[in-house]
């Protein structure tokens, strides 16, 4: 590691010492973990196992730093997802991980590739590993702990309690998502966010040419958080400040990215030959590194801010709580490894003879490397002083208040399941007070798009601090945007992975912090896909959340293929841990909304999806059972995924249709009963749960399966037909449960403008066509 100064005082001086005995054994596990999965661990099939130890180790002197001085047990963070084995030698030597787990990194039932808070048997913070996602999650942490607190809690209504910081790497900001988070207007006022972003200028390939700390300064800057850029260690700074050490800083600072990597590869010999360059400061920078023995010449060149402890430490000390900080720390990919500075060194591994030579040099035994500091040794109390300061206390458990299973109300005229959402939302607020307030809604600015502009003027806007509403006198004006701390309606710029980010961590207070929420997120649902990964990501870490996709399919007609979504009902029945809803009608909205808000912030519980139709729909056609106990027959069947709307004696064929196509079903059904064609008709409303339940009593699943006897009994099997304003083969698995035969009609092309019955006629899921397919089903 960095020499030190020989003029700090000794009690610093120590101190430095300890840590720096910690950074090495941080180092040694890390990279020992890696090295034992690879080399030493049993591998049958051959396959690689992989493991990143230079990313580790441009890592360790920045965590070992936090950790052991910096870290409070309020403090959050985001462990960069490469260096997921740094993190776990830190909880090792903390004494909250057990040895057995350091030789099971990527296997099963072991330590995580990533960071995982579900599947790691350590203290993990926020799950990473896909590009961006944990980067910006703090942000979206921090927000809900501050509504959590403003809501819930008497002791910070407006303040913030514990940093949030994320460990980046250079190359993860080349995310777009990043980008659309750090400059979004309401993260300014988070002070409590801390990035480090490990300024290594490499990534998977190669040495980034066009990585530039001071353009990433300015682009931090612009969006109004500090910067506290640690480009130099002590040794550096300390030969800056002799005669020619103007010339080698600028010499350092002005090389090229890759030049700099090469240096780092150079013998002592070589570096007298290529470091003073060619400019006109060769002579300057070549006489004071002519005083440098070789060793001290090598440990120079590599002596960057992110790698020196009081580099590092000056810089936390500079962190300003009134605004997001970002600390750009100068590092080495590999530091401290053979492997240091290799532009290939990404996921290279240290052969067994350098591992060796390693254990030597840290004085280490290869053969034993699991060993933590005694418990009399400095090291082995700073450990144990640092655990008691990080410990936590368990996370009280409370358990979410009731949610009505049915309002009450039967919808009557015409009207769209869109519209049903911010009606069901009001009445939440009227029927069951205590749940509506865990409610919070979110959307990228199209709340007045997606009817929920009543619920906006009930609850208001979310703001750690109370606005003036400029509009609230305004007689023309319809919705009121009255921000304040009681608000529970939050929007954010148009960026849907930033709007899933927030759910995720909205979705995640119960295990945080104890407190359920109800994020319930609103987008256009043409752009699922785009908010899917980061969606599924926070599905993933424990964030149960609702998100709503409206307005869909080609029923969307006047906006064209662009704007007009075809996957999305598969995306819905394929996603883990989520149950997808697609009603034809508003007490379907009413009734799965309720039911999938009720499985939320709870250890059991799941995420749902829900997607929703501009169209007016006339409600009668529900044909709503009056009779008590037929009505709650009918609304678990809704919750379960389908419900006959249609049952004649002796059908010959089973219409079988989705969302918005209701009503072509229904006229399709009555027009095969004038040519003497009998045909039932069923409302699905969840493929995944029908599909679930078709695993379960094929003995794959526990779902339960009375649902398919009563949608889809043996004795009442005929050919099907399927129909959805989506892509056919969503339904296409229900001809399957009698093994019937089947036409499935959907969409699977892109869309068209035109008005709705052009549009329908166009793919094929018009009345004429659902009547074609029926006949031809049929055989007639």
């Amino acid at each position: 590691m960095t020499s030190l100064s020989s003029t700090a005082d000794d009690s610093a001086a120590g101190g430095r010492e300890t840590l720096h005995e910690i950074s090495e054994r941080v180092l040694w596990l890390s990279t020992s973990m890696i090295h034992h999965a690879n080399r030493i661990r049993p591998n049958p099939t051959g396959l690689k196992v992989g493991g990143h130890q230079a990313s580790c180790a441009s890592m360790v002197t920045i965590m070992t730093s936090l950790w052991f001085e910096q870290l409070t047990a309020a403090d959050r963070v985001s462990v960069k997802p490469h260096a997921s084995p740094v993190l776990h030698a830190i909880n090792y030597l903390l004494g909250e991980l057990d040895e057995k787990y350091l030789t099971t990194l990527r296997s099963y039932g072991g330590l995580q590739s990533y960071p995982s808070r579900a599947k790691d048997p350590d203290a993990v913070d926020y799950s990473t590993g896909s590009v961006g996602i944990g980067a910006t999650a703090p942000i979206w942490g921090a927000i809900s702990r501050r509504f959590v607190d403003s809501a819930f809690s008497e002791d910070t209504p407006s303040g913030f309690r514990g940093r949030q910081y994320s460990l980046v790497g250079d190359a993860e900001l080349d995310e777009g998502a990043v980008w659309e988070a750090v400059i979004d207007p309401g993260i300014g006022e988070l002070g409590e966010i801390v990035w480090i972003v490990d300024l290594n200028r490499q990534s998977l390939d190669r040495v980034v040419p066009n990585i530039a700390a001071r353009r990433l300064e300015k682009m931090f800057d612009a969006a109004g958080w500090q910067v506290i850029t640690v480009r130099f260690g002590r040794l550096l700074e300390n030969l800056f400040a002799r005669s020619g050490g103007d010339a080698l800083r600028r010499r350092i600072l002005d090389m090229p990215n890759p030049e700099y990597q090469r240096l780092l590869r150079c013998s002592a010999t070589e570096l007298r030959d290529r470091l003073p360059g060619k400019g006109s400061d060769v002579e300057a920078i070549a006489e004071l590194i002519g005083d440098l023995d070789d060793v001290m010449l090598t440990e120079a060149i590599r002596n960057l801010g992110g790698h020196d402890l009081d580099a590092l430490r000056e810089a936390y000390a500079q962190i300003d709580d009134t605004r997001p900080t970002v600390v750009i720390a100068y590092t080495v990919k590999g530091f401290g490894l053979p492997t240091q500075g290799h532009p290939q060194n990404h996921s290279s591994l240290l052969t067994v003879d350098e591992y060796r030579s390693l254990a030597e040099t840290l004085g280490m035994d290869a053969a034993s490397p699991w060993g933590r500091f005694g418990e009399g040794t400095a090291a082995g109390r700073l450990c144990a002083d640092t655990a008691e300061r990080l410990r936590r206390e368990p996370v009280p458990s409370a358990t979410p208040p009731a949610v009505p299973t049915d309002i009450g109300r039967t919808p009557k005229g015409t009207a769209t399941t869109q519209a049903a959402l911010g009606r069901t939302l009001l009445d939440l607020t009227r029927e069951a007070p205590d749940a509506a307030r865990r409610v919070v809604t979110v959307s990228p600015d199209v709340s007045s798009t997606t009817n929920l502009g009543g619920w906006v003027n009930k609850v208001g806007v979310w703001s750690s601090s109370a606005r003036h509403d400029w509009f609230g006198d305004d007689a023309e004006t319809i919705m009121h945007w009255r921000e304040g701390p009681s608000g529970q309606h939050m929007e954010l710029g148009i960026a849907e992975t930033n709007l899933v980010g927030l759910m995720g961590e909205l979705g995640a207070t119960w295990s945080r912090w104890g407190e359920p929420l109800f994020p319930i997120g609103v987008m256009y649902d043409p752009f699922l896909e785009r908010a899917l990964e980061p969606w599924s990501y926070g599905i993933y870490a424990g964030g149960q959340s609702i998100l709503v996709g409206t307005p869909s399919g080609v029923t969307l007609a006047a906006e064209g293929g662009a704007h007009q979504s075809i996957k999305t009902p598969s995306i819905g029945l394929e996603q883990p841990g989520c149950i997808s809803y697609e009603p034809a009608f508003a007490i379907d909205v009413e009734w799965t909304l309720l039911a999938s808000i009720a499985k939320l912030g709870r250890p059991d519980g799941t995420s749902a999806y829900l997607r929703l139709s501009t169209r007016p729909v006339d409600q009668t056609l529900a044909d709503v059972p009056s009779d008590p106990a037929a009505r709650e027959r009918r609304r678990r069947q809704v919750v379960a995924g389908g419900y006959p709307l249609v049952r004649r004696d002796g059908a010959t064929v089973t219409i079988a249709a989705m969302g918005a196509l209701m009503p072509e079903a229904l006229d399709a059904s009555a027009r095969l009963e004038q040519i003497g064609v009998v045909a039932d008709v069923l409302c699905i409303t969840s493929p995944g749960q029908l599909y679930r339940a078709v695993q379960a009593r094929r003995g794959h699943g526990d779902a339960e399966s009375w649902i398919l006897d009563q949608l889809l009994p043996a004795d009442r099997a005929t050919p099907m037909v399927t129909v959805l304003d989506g892509h056919p083969h969503t339904l296409a698995f229900l001809a399957g449960v009698n093994r019937v035969a089947s036409t499935s009609l959907g969409v699977s092309t892109f869309g068209q403008v035109g008005s709705l019955d052009e549009v329908y006629r166009h793919h094929h899921i018009d009345t004429d066509s659902i009547v074609g397919a029926a006949l031809d089903v049929t055989g007639r």
